[in-house]
Order: structure tokens, then sequence, then C-alpha cells
């Protein structure tokens, strides 16, 4: 694993991967990897909460297991499985041979399933690998509990096998939009970074690097216009993803400088319904292009 001495070799390196990361991001990361705590990112959409963790990986040359949440995820998706239809096909064969399988037969380690966490727990491979479970709070109160195990002791209990303890923890990032508040149990075992929407010049450096193609005169509009539609009364600000799609979709359209017959065309990259799309609308009434 590369062997990363400061804050300051973070930014280095994730810059040199294309992700400008501010001081307290990589401050975040570095302890993370100084101390072996899982690191909680929140923030807004779009503002490069996933992106940090799979930067992460590259800068580690490590594998990146992601595991996306949503509501209903489950211990079997998420920490392991039975491959039914294998053990289905076993107990048909045994069957064919006259031969006895027990329990214990079937749920042996040529059965299990490895799901995200499990595939961490029990990686082999020289580098740790990098954890993202993304999106966390969208998953159900409950899946909080089925992490704490894997979180606060590196292992995972598979009732019929024991339990899998890492050699090497993985090195865990999990994200949330805040869309709810994740339980004090989860927080308590994580370091926490909320990530804030860049100021404008960070904005305009990180466009640049996302759109080369893109005219100076056009990114710094556009960031400044970006940054507009975030004040305005919108139910979905625009994030930092938002802002790189809307420029390369404005450099694709061959504009060199914005205004407003090259805005409206493209507002599909900024305004994520018909009632933002609308109140984005009725501020061009108002905004000084230019």
């Amino acid at each position: 694993m590369t062997e990363i001495s400061s804050a300051d070799e973070v930014r280095r390196l994730f810059d040199e991967q294309g992700y400008l990361a501010d001081e307290g991001t990589a401050t975040a990361v570095f302890l993370t990897l100084r101390l072996g705590l899982p690191l909680l990112l929140e923030g807004e959409p779009g503002v490069g909460k996933t992106a940090a963790a799979q930067v992460l990986a590259r800068v580690l040359d490590a594998p990146l297991v992601r595991l996306q949440c949503y509501e209903g995820l489950t211990a079997n998706e998420a920490l392991y499985d039975w491959n039914h239809q294998r053990q289905l096909l076993a107990i048909r064969l045994a069957e064919a041979q006259h031969e006895r399988l027990t329990e214990a037969d079937l749920f042996s380690e040529e059965f299990l399933i490895e799901r995200p966490i499990l595939r961490c727990i029990r990686h082999t491979g020289p580098r740790a690998p990098v954890l993202l479970i993304d999106e966390v709070d969208r998953a159900d109160d409950e899946f909080e509990a089925l992490l704490l195990e894997a979180l606060g002791e590196g292992s995972v209990t598979v009732p019929e096998l024991g339990t899998f303890t890492a050699a090497r923890p993985p090195i865990v990032v999990l994200t949330s939009n805040r869309s709810r508040d994740l339980h004090d149990a989860l927080r308590r075992r994580c370091l926490y970074h909320w990530l804030e929407y860049p100021e404008p010049e960070r904005v305009v450096a990180i466009l640049r690097r996302s759109a080369p193609s893109a005219t100076a005169a056009l990114i710094e509009s556009a960031a400044q216009f970006v940054g507009h539609v975030r004040n305005q009364e919108v139910d979905k600000p625009p994030g930092i993803a938002e802002a790189i799609n809307w420029v390369a979709a404005l450099s694709a359209l061959g504009a060199t400088e914005l205004v407003r017959e090259v805005v409206v065309p493209t507002l599909g990259a900024l305004a994520k319904t018909p009632d933002d799309r609308d109140v984005v609308i009725d501020s061009l009434t108002t905004y000084a292009f230019g």
C-alpha cells in the first residue's frame, strides 16, 4: 500500500488523479488511513463524496468494493448469502448416487457467496481493499446494526461457519446525503467530515480540469451561474457533478460564452425537476449575463 505521510500528500496524490480536495477532506482521509477508522462523508448530492472513495482506491492502488445502499437492503445482499441453486443441484446429485448430505455439507464454503462486506473481510490480496458503503442513509435503520460488527470488530459471523476476521481490515468510507439521521452508534465508530459545496475559485479550477476544451470565459461564467441557481428556491440545488455535466454539454454545443440562448436548452444538466426548471428560467429575466 502506498504510505501516505501527511494531509498535504493526500491533496497532492488526489490532485494527480484529478480530484481537488480541500484541506478538511484531505485531513479526514489522512486520519482515516493513519488511525484505521471508518470515514463517514456527508454532504449534498454531487459534491464528490463517492468520487473521494474512488480516487482513494486509485491512489492506494487498492481494490474498490462498492456497496450501494437502498431501502430494504438485507444482510444477504450486504454480508453473505448461500448459493441455493448449487445446494439444490448437490442434493439432487446425492440422491441420484444414493448418498446422504448433511446440513454441514450443504452449508460449507463451497456454497458460500461473498457479498461486499464479507468479500472485504476475507480479502487476501497484497493491499487492503477500499470498501465504499454508498448512500448509507438510504438503507433502513436495521441495516446499520449489521454494520456495527464489521466496522467495530473487522469481522463477520456466519453462523454455519463461524466468525471471519480480517487479517488486513478494509479501508471503509461511508457516504450519506443526510436524507435521514444515522444512529449515534454508527457515527461513534467513524471519523466524520461534511463536504461543503466548494467556493467559486475552486469550482472554476475543478471545471477547468473536467472540461479542458471549454473556454476560460465559459467556465468562469458557468461557475457563477451554478452559484446563482443554488441561491434560488430550487428543490435540488446542483452540485459539482451537475456543474461538470453542464459545462460539458455547453462545450459539446460549441458554446464559447454564456448567453441565454445556450442556457435554456441545456438546463436539463442543472435543473432536475419541472419546478426547478421553471424557477431557473424565471430567474433569467434578472440575471446579468456577460
